[in-house]
């Protein structure tokens, strides 16, 4: 069944920003390694290991050659003392494949005056697990300097209803609709992962490039559709820019 449409919803371009654990942190948990990419010994001492809030202190492991940080995210499962139906979930891991997505270009012009193209990413759905954590962990794309992926995320009006239609033009009441005033998103890269709260409204994973990403993907479900996955579209308007400039004419077509 297709998700339904809000009635109302604002006109937004967004701006992506890149993914930090501080700034994702309203939403979830953004997984990046601690240390530089280039470091091939632990810190020694282990006490000058770099310091971060949201990270915890590592220990040694493996025989001294290797770091474990513990705990790095979060698996919360709520099924099913908060779930409607109260069915018992299981966790479960699976692969996406996500294939790079069809972005629009638009002509801007730039501050000399140079009518140019650029590239924007319509946001039309939104979806959200309200019992489970859900983190996704990319294979096979630390060295892709040209491709990478959105996490396009909003919080939740708790408490909140929202008028939606059906495709059959039917209206319904959303509980719990998503903020679109305060939708973010963030360019990740290959050597990083996130975690999206329970809660947490999020786009479909969306990849920006030449190439697909494999994705591994840790939550919980209950076989129950409504519980497992709730999913709102909205009416063209919400865009990410994936560029910088003015929009003076959209002209639709494939990068």
């Amino acid at each position: 069944m297709a998700p339904p449409t809000l009635t109302s919803s604002p006109s937004l371009t967004l701006a992506p920003e890149p993914l930090t654990r501080d700034a994702f942190a309203p939403f979830g948990t953004a997984i990046v390694p601690p240390l530089p990419r280039n470091a091939i010994s632990a810190p020694n001492p282990l006490s000058t290991h770099p310091k971060n809030d949201l990270v915890p202190l590592p220990v040694p492991a493996n025989q001294l050659s290797a770091l474990k940080y513990s705990r790095i995210s979060p698996l919360l499962n709520d099924y099913p003392s908060q779930c409607p139906s109260r069915k018992p979930s299981e966790p479960r891991m699976s692969m996406f494949s996500c294939f790079p997505r069809q972005l629009r270009t638009t002509k801007i012009q730039s501050k000399d005056g140079v009518t140019e193209k650029k590239a924007v990413f319509d946001v039309g759905i939104l979806e959200r697990h309200p019992f489970t954590t859900q983190t996704f962990s990319p294979l096979d794309l630390s060295s892709d300097e040209e491709t990478y992926y959105l996490v396009i995320v909003a919080p939740t009006l708790v408490g909140q209803i929202a008028t939606a239609t059906t495709k059959a033009g039917e209206k319904v009441l959303v509980r719990d609709p998503p903020d679109l005033s305060r939708l973010k998103a963030f360019v990740a890269r290959g050597g990083q992962a996130v975690t999206y709260g329970a809660g947490t409204w999020h786009a479909p994973m969306v990849v920006v490039g030449t190439r697909r990403v494999d994705f591994v993907v840790v939550q919980f479900v209950n076989g129950v559709a409504e519980e497992d996955c709730q999913e709102v579209c909205f009416r063209e308007g919400i865009v990410v820019d994936l560029s910088k400039g003015v929009v003076i004419e959209e002209v639709r077509s494939k990068l």
